[in-house]
């Protein structure tokens, strides 16, 4: 009796232990199975995040592709504009030499005789006087031009009792000898090529007058005038600029590299000064 009932304690005892190793491993794929679960449900969420960060993605590669287009919409519009605005400049460089050339023919070409007529007549008591001069001896051009000033405004003398026209008249005649030179930044002769300033500089050397090298300075020389009382022979000063006054609009200068000395619009820019130097 005492093994039967030893033998039933050790089977009662093996099944108890059995029994917990039943229950302990049932827990275990409990666990397991919420832990799997819960992976589960963090690897879907991730996806969520995946497919929710990838549609951003789709949609800022989509807005930058429409931004690049745009962009080349805007450089090819650019690059048309530039294309049209160095169009437009040609169009206008041509036109003010048209311009130019225009005005270079009213100046009609006159013989080397040496000699000068001065005609003056009054009516209404304004001076209306036509010179034709002779070229100088400094350049080399076969001919003289002759320039014929506007003087309907002119009714001032000069200190001498000169006509004030008169002066003028005889340094636009020097002046127009010269047209055609060459321009040169920085120059001051009158046959190899001069700059504005230079060229206006030279040509009243000639009659005794020291003016200043560069415009700014040619801008504070002689007598202010109003530019509506601009006469022929007045300098006309801009902006980095100066010129001799024709009349009817006009001003003898130095102007570019392409064109050199000639004549051109006084109101091309605005106008800053106009001084008297005779």
């Amino acid at each position: 009796m005492l093994n039967k009932a030893e033998y039933v304690q050790n089977v009662h005892s093996y099944d108890r232990k059995q029994l917990q190793e039943y229950i302990d491993t049932k827990q275990q794929i409990a666990d397991l199975k919420a832990q799997l679960e819960e992976d589960q449900a963090n690897l879907e969420s991730m996806q969520s995040d995946y497919e929710a960060e990838q549609t951003t993605l789709s949609n800022t590669l989509e807005s930058k592709k429409e931004e690049v287009a745009d962009l080349d919409q805007q450089l090819q519009a650019a690059v048309a504009a530039a294309e049209a605005k160095r169009q437009a400049e040609e169009a206008a460089k041509a036109a003010k030499a048209a311009e130019s050339t225009k005005s270079n023919s009213t100046v009609a070409s006159t013989s080397n005789s040496g000699s000068q007529t001065v005609v003056n007549t009054t009516n209404n008591n304004n001076n209306n006087t036509t010179v034709t001069p002779s070229a100088p001896s400094t350049p080399s051009t076969p001919s003289t031009p002759t320039v014929t000033p506007d003087t309907s405004n002119n009714n001032s003398s000069s200190d001498n009792g000169g006509s004030t026209y008169g002066n003028g008249s005889a340094i636009l005649s020097a002046a127009a000898a010269y047209l055609g030179v060459p321009y040169v930044w920085g120059g001051t002769s009158l046959t190899e090529g001069a700059d504005c300033s230079g060229f206006v500089q030279q040509i009243y050397k000639n009659f005794g007058y020291n003016l200043p090298r560069v415009a700014e300075d040619q801008s504070q020389y002689g007598t202010k005038i109003p530019v509506e009382d601009a006469q022929p022979g007045d300098l006309i000063l801009y902006e980095g600029h100066v010129g001799l006054y024709i009349g009817n609009d006009q001003i003898v200068n130095a102007m570019n590299e392409d064109q050199g000395i000639g004549i051109s619009s006084a109101t091309y820019t605005n106008i800053v000064a106009v001084r008297r130097i005779y």
